[in-house]
């Protein structure tokens, strides 16, 4: 096969690659089809219409309205935490707010229907700099509107809520809506009601090959094959889509491709991070989650076999291995370091883990001290780490020490047991870190400060009162946190398990800071929708499947992403739903589709972790001296397996991946970034990888004799982009496949043998091509 030896040559190709890919973005979104495609969405950035502009609403809703300003300019100093509350004015209840205050308590910051008489009215107005709130200090202020949505709140009688997501969800009726023929669902009348009531229509159906790119990527992480395609355009039947819904929830790539998002969440790595980030064996547990997927393991037995796996009864190996997902993350080796500190800083984690993937809450912030702004007391965060606190393990261990507990895996256990584990003949028995409560008497205290060396009060195992109180029914363990956690009267964990599976299917939850539920998060744009499917969930037995599939099979997942001035003007970051949003492909997915449209991707489940192509040197660059100071590559088909299984050292993550917004994996993460940067296409141009896939796609085609060069570049467009160009994109590619064989004549010498000087021409030439296409934004987006 031909092998680029003139690099030069190819670095001159690829220089003239940025320029034409800006021209075809720009022919792309200016089309002059109607409607236009949304850039790329990266986040909810605020309307560009001035707050001043704005017309109050006619009614003032406490928690639309009101709560978001009190929490952002006052809770810090007259919100939940004692420590730095003023004038012993607190604003984050409702006995606070509407509390006597002053020295003689003879005024009130909050009089409902008396703006006269409500301090709060003259402290936000009054043009005084020694009287006015937030004080100039603070670097904080009120505008002229978020002053008269208080004034008039106050005016209308100062109707108070509780916090909407401490309040435990409600199914409500499926709305009426004008067009009863749109909806194929009950998502569908949420988003259709909201889009009535601003006057919108829906977008116009996506074409299937729109439609089936996007489903395949959102389920498996792969894009479809030219079978697959070809097989869904001619099917006729109406439940076509349906069947490939169905088809893609039955994949194996399905496990995988939920996998993904979970090892963010769990952090997991192949390092035990830190300074000399050696080695570690928790692969086996990633093969777990896989197949959990797969099988459709229940979501509350999901979490039950996560965080209390060990403490069930008769608990199962498999079961016990499930529970490695609380010691995936970091340990110390470093010499000097003192064991205690590092013991509390693992009990830490996992609570931290736990309150922000399952209850969506910011306890990290109340370690040090009560929450600035949310109802959770420090008292509280140490009574919920107490359930952590029972592991009998060391804060640093040795240097090829496999931390305790851990569980022999033999390959006896794993032929009766768990066949799911991937385990090569190569490797020995294995020991995996699990949980298991070996200090059953260890006592728990606030730590002052959050020092490890500062206890202060001793506390009982417990969680937040504002949330749900613990019943005393409930064993006061593990498995017990787990019954409190799935309780139906927890107005949290449903709610935060639909919004993360929201996000993944349409790029942004319904709450967009999917991490936060608290005061200062975001509110949800569709409330009685996220209720909905929260209890939904609940009721269906939390099976994550059906979920999903209700949500690809809506309307509102099926829609163009083309959207009118007026939409775009109206709802430029998609909040209403009234088009599909345009959401570039993972980390993961941009290597996994190069290697999948080329060839060359070997389909594999589970294993160890590999090592594909990175730049030398890296890890020598960080090393300490100690264990991995070297990146050695793999070979053969360990190079091509699908980027879940890339092997992520904590200290030097696979470059690649970071830079499309990868997580790092040092603690929990359930939300990446989403970013656009030069280096992201500095990757998509010279990554050995994709250029190793562009390459291998053209040898492909030029395999197929048959065909002349329009019909092979419109083969690699097809496999690359789902669809066919049309003519002037074809004409456009033609020009450009000509101009890379006469740049491979002019700087290459005349060779001895024609035959194999046309051959590398005109691989050279198709490959260049290649990697133009991959690069277009419409090959690295989902749809």
């Amino acid at each position: 096969m031909f092998k680029f030896k003139d690099i030069k040559s190819l670095k001159l190709a690829l220089y003239f690659i940025l320029p034409f890919v800006l021209v075809l973005l720009l022919k792309y979104n200016y089309s002059k089809k109607e409607g236009g495609y949304l850039a790329v969405s990266h986040g909810t950035s605020a309307s560009s219409s001035s707050q001043a502009n704005v017309k109050l609403p006619e009614t003032i809703d406490y928690i639309f309205h009101v709560k978001p300003i009190l929490s952002d300019r006052c809770y810090l100093c007259h919100g939940p935490d004692e420590g730095t509350r003023e004038a012993g004015l607190r604003l984050d209840t409702k006995e606070g707010a509407y509390a006597a205050i002053g020295e003689h308590l003879d005024r009130y910051a909050i009089v409902p229907g008396d703006i006269e008489a409500s301090r709060l009215v003259y402290k936000i107005n009054t043009q005084d700099p020694e009287q006015v709130m937030p004080p100039p200090s603070s670097n904080l202020s009120l505008s002229e509107y978020e002053k008269q949505i208080l004034t008039k709140w106050i005016e209308q009688g100062a109707v108070w809520k509780d916090h909407w997501s401490f309040i435990p969800p409600a199914k409500k009726d499926l709305p009426n809506v004008s067009d009863t023929n749109w909806p194929s669902n009950g998502i569908d009348y949420f988003i259709l009601k909201k889009l009535e009531e601003q006057g919108l229509q829906p977008s116009e159906k996506a074409s299937k090959e729109k439609l089936i790119r996007k489903v395949y990527f959102d389920i498996t992480g792969l894009p479809p094959t030219l079978k697959d395609i070809d097989a869904f355009l001619s099917d006729p039947d109406e439940n076509a889509y349906e069947k490939v819904v169905d088809k893609l929830l039955g994949s194996k790539a399905y496990g995988e491709r939920m996998a993904s998002n979970w090892l963010d969440i769990a952090r997991y790595a192949d390092t035990h991070g830190y300074q000399d980030d050696l080695e570690r064996i928790m692969w086996p547990w990633r093969d777990w989650v896989i197949h959990a997927f797969n099988k459709n393991l229940p979501y509350d037995e999901f979490i039950r076999w996560q965080l209390a796996g060990d403490l069930l009864p008769n608990a199962t190996l498999e079961q016990i291995v499930a529970s490695g997902f609380n010691r995936n993350h970091k340990i110390t080796q470093e010499g000097g370091v003192i064991d205690e500190e590092y013991r509390v800083e693992y009990v830490v984690d996992r609570t931290i883990t736990t309150s922000t993937a399952i209850l969506g809450l910011t306890m990290e912030c109340a370690r040090c001290h009560d929450h600035k702004y949310d109802p959770i007391s420090q008292k509280e965060f140490y009574s919920m780490y107490g359930f952590f606190n029972k592991v009998n393990e060391k804060g640093r261990i040795e240097y090829g020490e496999i931390p305790e507990p851990n569980v022999l895996i033999t390959d006896k256990e794993i032929d009766e047991h768990l066949r799911f584990i991937n385990k090569p003949d190569s490797i020995p028995d294995i020991k995996l870190m699990v949980m298991e409560d070996g200090a059953p008497d260890r006592q728990t205290y606030i730590l002052k400060r959050g020092q490890y060396d500062a206890p202060t009060e001793e506390v009982d195992l417990g969680t937040p009162e504002t949330i749900l109180p613990f019943s005393e029914a409930f064993p006061k363990n593990r498995l017990g946190l787990v019954q409190w956690l799935f309780d139906e009267d927890n107005p949290l964990t449903a709610r935060v398990a639909v919004n993360r599976l929201w996000q993944q299917i349409f790029g942004i939850g319904i709450v967009s800071t999917v991490d936060d539920f608290g005061n200062q998060g975001a509110l949800p744009t569709h409330p009685e929708l996220l209720d909905w499917l929260a209890v939904t969930f609940r009721e269906n037995g939390w099976d994550m499947k059906q979920m999903i599939k209700m949500m690809v099979m809506s309307s509102t997942y099926q829609q163009s992403s083309k959207a009118s001035p007026k939409l775009l003007e109206i709802d430029p970051d998609n909040l209403l739903l009234a088009r599909s949003s345009r959401n570039r492909l993972t980390a993961e997915m941009v290597r996994d589709n190069a290697l999948r449209i080329s060839g060359l991707l070997v389909i594999k489940i589970g294993g160890p972790s590999v090592k594909p192509y990175q730049p030398e040197g890296l890890w020598a660059e960080t090393t300490s001296g100690q264990g991995l100071t070297k990146y050695i590559m793999d070979s053969g088909e360990s190079q091509y397996r699908r980027s879940l299984y890339t092997f992520w050292k904590r200290t030097v993550p696979p470059p690649a991946m970071i830079t499309f917004d990868a997580a790092t994996r040092d603690m929990c993460s359930v939300k990446r970034q989403k970013t656009s940067t030069p280096l992201q296409a500095l990757v998509m141009l010279n990554d050995p990888q994709l250029i190793e896939a562009s390459e291998h796609l053209a040898q492909d085609v030029l395999n197929e004799e048959s065909y002349d060069d329009e019909e092979r570049i419109k083969t690699i467009f097809r496999k690359i982009t789902s669809r066919f160009p049309d003519q002037d994109e074809t004409m456009t590619l033609l020009e450009y496949l000509e101009s890379s064989k006469e740049n491979y004549s002019n700087s290459t010498e005349a060779s001895s043998n024609p035959d194999n000087e046309l051959k590398d021409k005109e691989l050279y030439a198709l490959t260049t091509l290649t990697s133009l296409i991959f690069n277009l934004d419409e090959a690295i987006v989902k749809g």
